[in-house]
C-alpha cells in the first residue's frame, strides 16, 4: 500500500477511536434491543402489513425471511429520478421469488439543483440533504425491516440517504441508481453557448435550445458533477454493485443489476444468519477508498461537505487536510466535463469503474481490508457486469487498456500527477479549490479584488463591461449560516469570458460551485464564512489578493494589524428586509441556517 494512503487511513482511525466506538456500540445495542418486527405488538404489526397482499402478510408475520424497506427519491421532475418510478415493483417481485418481501418505507424530497440554479430555491438545496437524512430515518423508524434499499441519484439525495441509513447501520443496505441519460450535445458546445450568452452574443432561445439538447431525456445529467460523483463514492463504499453506476436507464443490464442488489441485501440480512450490516461497510478504509476515487476522477467539490458529513454519521472524523494530503499523491485518471470534453457515457465506454479500480489498486492507492455487498476485498470491483446470451448477469475482467485514452488513463500515464481538489489556507481562512478543470497557467492569480455581497450584484456589475481587467471577484455572505450556501454556477460563464480575453481573474467565496466548477480558479467554501466573523467580511474593493492553487495559499496583502482593525461588513439585506422578502420555502429553514456547522465540518445541522 502507498505510504500516504496508509498514513491517512491510520490518522483518521486514530482521531476517530472514541466516536467510532460509540457509533458501533449504538448499532450493537440497537440490533439487540430492537430486532426488526420482533418487538412489535400485534397492533403494530397489523398496521405495518395491512395494505399488503395475503402472501406478503404471511411472509412478514412469520419473521423467517427478510422484509426490505425501500426508501425512494422518485419524482418525475428530476430526469435522474424519473426512471425510479417502477423500481419498487421490480424489487418486490425479486424479493417474493426469494421467499422474502419488500415495502416502500417512505419517500424523500428530491430537488434539482439544475432547476434552482441562480434561483431563490437554491437556498434550500444544501439543507435538503439533512431533511432527506431525517426523512430516511422516519421511513425506517417503523422497525419493520431487515434491510434497506435506497433509490436515489442526485446531489444531496444520496448523501442524505446515506446519513439517514447509517442511523440504521445494524441493517444491511444497498443503493440503486438509475444511470445516466444518453449523450446529447457535446459539453464543449454547450459551454460555448453559455459563454456567448453571458457576453450578450447569443439569444435566450439559442441558449435554451443548447440546454435542452444537453438535458434531453430520463436519466442522470451526463457531466461529472455531484450526482455522478455520488455513484463513484457509493461503489467504493461497498453499498452499490461494481459497475452499476453508469449503465443507461433503458439498458437491460440496469434491471439485472437492480435484481442482483436485492438478492445480495437479502443474503446479508440478520434473519438469514449472515449479518453484513451497513456499519461494517462504511468504515475508515472504505471512506478513504471513496475519497481516493473521487480525487482520481476529478469529482465534485460538494463532497468536501458531504463525505465529511457521511463519515461523521458513522463516527469517523474526516478532515479537509485528509483531502489535501491524498490529492498530492493520487493522480488524475479521468477527464470528463467540466474537467474535459467527454461525458460519463464515454467514461463507461473507455473502461469504466473496473478499469479505474484496477489501476488504483495496482499503485497501492486503495485499502484492501474492506467489505461490500459482493463480499470481502476489492477483487469484485475489477470486474465489469454484462449480460450473457441468455440474459444472465455475469462479470468479466476490466479491459487491459483504456478504449478512450483521451478520457481515461492508466495510473502510469495520468493526465496529472496530482488530482483535482486542494486545500487553500491563509489569512482569509481556509477553503478548497478544484484544480482539475483549471489549466496550469491560470492557477496563480494576484490582483485587486472587487467585493460583492451576493451573486446577482456581481452579474449585474459584470454586464456593464467595467471589469475588463485583472481582478479577484469576492462574493461573500453565501455560507450556510447566511443563506444556505447556494451554488454559484452562473458566475463561471461571465468570468470565463474575461479569462478567454487574457485577463487574470479568480473567484473567492464562502458559497459553493460543486461538481460543475469550471476553468476559472475558484476558492470556495471559505471558512469561517463572512456572517460568522470570517475575514471575507473585512475585505474592501481594491485589496490585493494572491491565490496560488498549486502552493495551496490564499492571502490578502494586508498586515495582521490592519486586517484585525477592519470593521466587519454586513449583508446587503437588513433584518427588516429579510423579514419581508419572498419565501419559496426559505423561511422554514431559518433554524437550519442558525444552527449549521461550518463548511469545513460538513455544513450540517446534526
Amino acid at each position: 500500500m502507498h505510504a500516504v494512503i496508509k498514513d491517512v487511513t491510520d490518522a483518521i482511525r486514530a482521531r476517530s477511536v472514541e466516536s467510532r466506538k460509540v457509533y458501533l456500540t449504538r448499532m450493537q445495542i440497537t440490533r439487540s434491543e430492537f430486532p426488526p418486527r420482533r418487538n412489535l405488538s400485534c397492533g403494530n404489526l397489523a398496521h405495518g402489513f395491512a395494505a399488503c397482499g395475503d402472501a406478503d402478510k404471511q411472509t412478514i408475520r412469520l419473521m423467517q425471511s427478510a422484509n426490505l424497506g425501500i426508501v425512494t427519491a422518485f419524482n418525475d421532475m428530476l430526469s435522474a429520478h424519473q426512471p425510479l418510478e417502477h423500481y419498487p415493483d421490480l424489487i418486490k417481485e425479486v424479493a417474493r421469488s426469494l421467499g422474502s418481501s419488500a415495502q416502500v418505507a417512505g419517500g424523500v424530497p428530491a430537488m434539482c439543483d439544475g432547476v434552482t440554479q441562480g434561483q431563490a430555491g437554491m437556498e434550500l438545496s444544501l439543507f435538503s440533504r439533512d431533511v432527506i437524512a431525517m426523512a430516511t430515518a422516519i421511513g425506517l423508524s417503523h422497525n419493520l425491516f431487515d434491510g434497506v434499499l435506497c433509490l436515489g441519484v442526485c446531489d444531496k439525495i444520496v448523501p442524505g440517504m446515506m446519513i439517514g441509513a447509517l442511523q440504521f447501520g445494524h441493517l444491511p443496505a444497498g443503493f440503486i441508481p438509475a444511470g445516466p441519460m444518453p449523450s446529447g450535445i457535446p459539453n464543449k458546445d454547450k459551454a460555448a453557448v453559455r459563454q456567448r450568452y453571458a457576453a450578450g452574443k447569443a439569444s435566450k432561445e439559442e441558449l435554451l435550445a443548447a440546454e435542452s439538447a444537453s438535458y434531453h431525456s430520463p436519466g442522470t445529467c451526463t457531466f461529472y458533477g455531484t450526482a455522478n460523483s455520488n455513484q463513484v463514492l457509493m461503489e467504493l463504499l461497498g453499498v452499490q454493485l461494481p459497475g452499476a453506476s453508469f449503465v443507461n436507464p433503458d439498458d437491460p443490464l440496469r434491471a439485472a443489476l437492480t435484481k442482483e442488489t436485492v438478492t445480495r441485501v437479502i443474503a446479508a440480512a440478520d434473519v438469514n444468519g449472515a449479518h453484513l450490516p451497513l456499519s461494517a461497510l462504511v468504515k475508515e478504509e472504505s471512506i478513504v477508498n471513496a475519497l481516493v476515487a473521487l480525487l482520481a476522477t476529478g469529482g465534485s467539490t460538494n463532497h468536501t461537505l458531504h463525505l465529511i458529513a457521511i463519515a461523521q454519521a458513522a463516527g469517523i472524523h474526516l478532515l479537509w487536510e485528509d483531502f489535501d494530503r491524498l490529492a498530492q499523491v493520487v493522480p488524475l485518471l479521468l477527464r470528463v466535463y467540466p474537467n474535459g470534453e467527454a461525458d460519463v457515457n464515454a467514461f463507461q465506454r473507455a473502461g469504466g469503474m473496473a478499469f479505474l479500480v484496477r489501476e488504483l489498486r495496482s499503485a497501492g492507492l486503495l485499502n484492501e481490508n474492506v467489505d461490500s455487498l459482493m463480499g470481502h476485498g476489492l477483487d469484485p470491483f475489477e470486474l465489469a457486469p454484462y449480460l450473457n446470451q441468455d440474459g444472465i448477469l455475469q462479470w468479466k475482467a476490466a479491459v487491459q487498456e483504456s478504449l478512450l485514452p483521451d478520457v481515461l488513463r492508466p495510473v502510469n500515464d495520468p493526465f496529472d500527477s496530482e488530482s483535482g481538489i486542494r486545500l487553500l489556507q491563509g489569512n482569509l481562512g481556509v477553503g478548497v479549490i478544484k484544480t482539475s478543470a483549471v489549466q496550469k497557467q491560470h492557477r496563480q492569480v494576484t490582483a485587486p479584488c472587487v467585493v460583492f455581497n451576493d451573486q446577482d450584484e456581481m452579474v449585474e456589475a459584470l454586464k456593464t463591461g467595467e471589469y475588463e481587467r485583472d481582478f479577484v471577484a469576492v462574493v461573500r455572505f453565501q455560507g450556510p449560516k447566511a443563506n444556505g450556501m447556494p451554488e454559484l454556477h452562473q458566475l463561471t460563464p461571465h468570468l470565463g469570458v474575461l479569462q478567454d480575453k487574457g485577463y487574470k481573474v479568480a473567484l473567492v467565496t464562502d458559497g459553493r460551485m460543486s461538481g460543475a466548477s469550471g476553468k476559472v480558479p475558484a476558492a470556495i467554501h471559505m471558512s469561517p464564512e463572512a456572517l460568522d466573523v470570517g475575514p471575507l467580511a473585512k475585505l474592501q474593493t481594491g485589496d490585493v489578493i494572491a491565490l496560488d492553487a498549486d502552493a495551496g495559499t490564499l492571502e490578502v496583502q494586508l498586515s495582521a494589524n490592519e486586517l484585525a482593525a477592519r470593521p466587519l461588513a454586513l449583508p446587503n439585506e437588513s433584518p427588516q428586509k429579510t423579514l419581508l422578502r419572498s419565501t419559496l420555502g426559505r423561511g422554514l429553514f431559518d433554524s437550519f441556517r442558525q444552527n449549521s456547522s461550518s463548511a469545513k465540518t460538513g455544513a450540517s445541522v446534526f
